[in-house]
């Protein structure tokens, strides 16, 4: 494919939402057009999964109807959205992707890597962010964060317990282990501006033909 794939990643909390929106400005002046989007959703069917996903009342779903969920959201988002811009030289900026199946089923919910690697490759086809740029934090903080910025919007996955999100944690630093030139770690504890700021840096640096 001839675009570029940038995925933001981090724990519930990081603040990589906020960091989006904050470097697309900079981002925008670049030489390809940009496209931004979001895991799980970013078109209509996704983002039905989704609801269904982050419902509380869904408290009963099991961790493999779980995965199975998130990775048909993701195939329809590919279909639909990623390969068209990506085919067409775009610029993609997706708010989590395939690395969030490895630290959240992978290792919050013990399902492993094996079968999350498999389903991350068959609803992808193989496809991996160009970046990937970490925002990490430590795990009390960021649960810190969630209560006090979704107290009146609290979703299914946030009432997981502090061990789950350490181990969500753990799994992230795992897979920049794994892939180290994939990947870009940046402090999340930060202030906002700080954190756009080197996430521009490093994209900036990393794609520097396209700036």
């Amino acid at each position: 494919m001839n675009g570029i794939l940038i995925s933001l990643e981090g724990p519930d909390g990081a603040g990589k939402s906020t960091a989006l929106e904050n470097i697309l400005p900079a981002l925008g002046e670049g030489q390809r057009e940009l496209v931004t989007t979001r895991e799980p959703g970013g078109v209509p069917v996704a983002e039905m999964i989704r609801d269904i996903i982050l419902d509380v009342k869904h408290t009963n779903i099991d961790s493999k109807t779980e995965l199975l969920l998130f990775e048909a959201a993701r195939r329809v988002h590919m279909q639909t959205k990623l390969t068209p811009a990506l085919e067409a030289g775009k610029l993609v900026l997706v708010d989590r992707f395939i690395d969030s199946s490895v630290a959240y089923q992978g290792y919050g919910r013990d399902l492993g890597l094996g079968v999350v690697d498999w389903l991350n490759d068959f609803a992808t086809d193989g496809l991996k962010p160009d970046l990937t740029l970490y925002y990490d934090i430590d795990t009390d903080v960021a649960l810190k964060r969630i209560m006090k910025n979704r107290a009146d919007e609290v979703n299914r996955l946030d009432l997981e317990r502090a061990e789950m999100h350490r181990k969500v944690r753990e799994g992230y630093l795992a897979a920049i282990e794994a892939e180290p030139a994939r990947f870009i770690k940046i402090d999340a504890s930060m202030s906002p501006e700080a954190v756009a700021e080197a996430s521009i840096v490093a994209i900036k640096e990393r794609f520097p033909d396209n700036f």
